[in-house]
C-alpha cells in the first residue's frame, strides 16, 4: 500500500480518500483574557464541541485558554479551515454572550473573537506532536 495508516481513518467519497486534519488556532478580541475563569473557559469548550458536532467537524484535541483557543481537527473533505473556524468561532461568541450578558460591555462592538486565524495542516508524521503541544499549553492553564 501506499500508505501505512489505517483506512479508516481517511475519508473516502467517490474521487478521492485523504484526511484533512487541521491544527487551528485563534484569539480573544484585543487579546483580553476573557476566557480565565473556569466557567467561561467550560462554556466556550461546550459551545466548540457542540459546534463541532453539528457540523461533522472531528475535535482531536481542544484547548481554551485565557486569550486563546487551540483546536486539532479532522474536517469534512469539502470543508476548508477558514470555513471550520467561522462556524467554531461564530457559534462559540454567540453562546458566550447569550450565558454572559457581560461580555457585550467589554465587546462593544459585538466581536468576540479576533479577526482571523492560524492553521496548519497535521500530516500523521508530526500528529502526536502537535496535539502534545495542544495538551501542554491546556496544562498550563
Amino acid at each position: 500500500t501506499m500508505n501505512s495508516e489505517s483506512p479508516e481513518k481517511f475519508a473516502h467519497n467517490a474521487h478521492s480518500v485523504g484526511v484533512s486534519e487541521y491544527h487551528l488556532q485563534w484569539v480573544t478580541k484585543y487579546r483580553y483574557e476573557t476566557l480565565l475563569k473556569e466557567q467561561h473557559y467550560k462554556d466556550c469548550e461546550n459551545a466548540i464541541r457542540s459546534a463541532a458536532e453539528r457540523h461533522s467537524i472531528e475535535l482531536l484535541e481542544l484547548g481554551v485558554m485565557p486569550d486563546h483557543v487551540h483546536v486539532v481537527a479532522i474536517l469534512p473533505q469539502n470543508m476548508t479551515p477558514g470555513k471550520a473556524v467561522g462556524l467554531l468561532k461564530g457559534y462559540s461568541a454567540y453562546e458566550l454572550f447569550r450565558l454572559h450578558p457581560k461580555f457585550r460591555l467589554q465587546y462593544i462592538r459585538g466581536h468576540f473573537w479576533g479577526r482571523g486565524f492560524f492553521y496548519r495542516s497535521v500530516s500523521n508524521v508530526n500528529e502526536e506532536i502537535v496535539r502534545r503541544y495542544v495538551r501542554e499549553d491546556n496544562d498550563l492553564r
